[in-house]
């Protein structure tokens, strides 16, 4: 809560990087073996362990596209959650469960994972756009599209329990 308050996005800074949604992998990976090398307890001394697992939080957060998303809209007080799906969506979401149902779970497992995909598809597409012009527009499309991709995943979820027990 402090960070945000204050504004900063201290993950970023950890790594010297601007604040922004799409992040080279390999530029955060080679950042973060670097700074692990000198915040390594043999280098460092004891007192970098907490230095050293903020580091590594920070890296985990980044790393991954959804969880950097989320990250970067909590800092600006944009809160995810499951709300407002489109009606289309909703739609597809029941066949999807009716097929569940019906025993149909690989069918609806491989929907589930290509819808994923779509949405992440997607964010990438409105990272892009919200860097390269700061557009607010696309802060709020990449929140729907979260709340989206959240709501899915955990019917993905419940498809690939089914697959486990069935």
């Amino acid at each position: 809560m402090e960070e945000r308050e204050q504004g900063r996005m201290k993950n970023y800074e950890t790594f010297g990087l601007e604040p922004r949604l799409s992040l080279e992998p390999a530029d955060l990976e080679r950042r973060f073996y670097r700074l692990s090398r000198k915040l390594h307890p043999d280098v460092a001394g004891s007192q970098s362990m907490e230095a050293a697992a903020n580091l590594n939080d920070a890296y985990r957060t980044l790393k991954d596209p959804v969880s950097r998303a989320e990250y970067f809209l909590g800092q600006r007080g944009i809160e995810i959650g499951e709300a407002n799906l489109p009606p289309e969506m909703l739609e597809e979401v029941f066949e999807l469960n009716l097929a569940l149902e019906e025993g149909r779970v690989e069918e609806a497992a491989a929907s589930f994972a290509a819808m994923l995909a779509g949405i992440d598809r997607e964010l990438q597409q409105k990272f892009e756009i919200h860097d390269a012009a700061g557009d607010p527009a696309a802060l709020e499309a990449i929140r729907a599209l979260l709340n989206r991709r959240k709501y899915v995943r955990n019917l993905a979820r419940q498809a690939e329990r089914e697959t486990v027990e069935g």
